[in-house]
């Protein structure tokens, strides 16, 4: 690491590129790009409330959470066919390739497409199928996590992991995302108990907009596994031990954090302190058509807003990102001997 830790700052950028790494937050409807929106669009003849590819980006301009979603379920209208799907998440694990992503855990939210008449299957085949190509052709490895919709309610996520459950074998966990204000965790906890039982993981968005008691709850109501955001956590000295000593992961999406407002800037992220806690902190990308950049461009945004992370926090997320994943653990070996091999060149 010596070695390594004198990189200059491109030199740190071009490693930060290079390095093998994991995604573990990646909301596959958030990747979907307005190009791939229009293309999409125009094959299932569904029409756009805007009138050209830049006209929808340009509202790409959020001032919370919420203004954010409300865009989101409005682009995921365009799916509607298992190849819909399948050429999302394609699109997706290519720009992953670029990024030398090497494990996916993508979230995807059924409720949002079931409400419209979309079939489960059609929701799950479509990704599963992008999945099996991406380690066939792209040798990544990748997963599926189902994520439960907070601002409905629990009886619609029992609805929904009932609707689910045919497909059990194709899915890995379960997670709970969309508004974090005024839906605490514990609003699921019977569903998270039943997934549980199942031998589902289980994670759990809490910290990012909402307090640190919602990681508390999280924590101890659904028993999660994994801390999505969760860098509200720093307000809490008793959170922040309790999380090092369990080694809680904390998927946390730098670009997503500035552009919902959470940071008014990239300089006063909470990462640095993440990290001298000694809390197993990953990078990923959150949604990242909407908020600017896929993994390796959260990484540089990162280390260029903070001088102060070098090469040794580099290794530390990438590995950390290998050591959450719910891959097995003879792959996790493997890419962890892959990293240390790029960082000893």
């Amino acid at each position: 690491m010596s070695k390594v830790q004198a990189l200059d700052r491109p030199a740190l950028n071009a490693l930060l590129c290079a390095m093998p790494k994991a995604e573990l937050h990646i909301h596959i409807e958030g990747s979907l790009e307005p190009e791939l929106i229009f293309a999409l669009a125009h094959r299932n003849g569904v029409t756009l409330a805007y009138d050209s590819v830049e006209a929808l980006r340009a509202a790409y301009a959020f001032s919370d959470l919420q203004s954010f979603l409300d865009i989101y379920y409005a682009g995921a209208s365009v799916l509607l066919q298992e190849a819909d799907f399948h050429d999302m998440a394609w699109a997706y694990f290519l720009r992953a390739q670029a990024d030398n992503v090497v494990h996916a855990e993508l979230f995807f939210d059924p409720q949002t497409h079931t409400e419209r008449g979309v079939d489960m299957a059609t929701v799950i085949h479509g990704l599963k199928r992008a999945c099996d190509r991406a380690r066939a052709e792209l040798g990544i490895s990748a997963s599926l996590i189902l994520c439960f919709l907070r601002h409905l309610s629990e009886d619609a996520a029992f609805e929904t992991l009932e609707a689910a459950l045919p497909y059990r074998e194709l899915f890995i966990g379960v997670g709970l995302d969309s508004s974090e204000r005024g839906h605490p965790p514990e609003k699921f906890a019977r569903v998270f108990a039943r997934c549980r039982e199942l031998g589902l993981h289980v994670v759990a968005h809490a910290g990012e907009e909402g307090p640190p008691e919602y990681i508390w709850n999280a924590l101890d109501v659904l028993k999660v596994e994994r801390i999505d955001h969760g860098v509200r956590c720093v307000e809490d000295p008793a959170l922040v031990q309790r999380l090092a000593a369990d080694r809680v992961p904390l998927t946390v999406c730098p670009l997503s954090n500035v552009k919902l407002c959470v940071y008014g800037q990239m300089s006063q992220h909470a990462m640095p302190a993440l990290l001298a806690a000694g809390l197993c902190a990953t990078v990923n990308s959150d949604d990242p058509a909407y908020f600017g950049g896929y993994m390796n461009a959260n990484f540089i945004a990162l280390f260029d807003a903070l001088p102060q992370l070098g090469a040794a926090e580099a290794y530390t997320l990438a590995r950390n990102s290998f050591e959450a994943s719910f891959a097995p653990a003879a792959d996790q070996a493997r890419w962890v001997a892959a990293l240390d091999r790029c960082f000893s060149g």
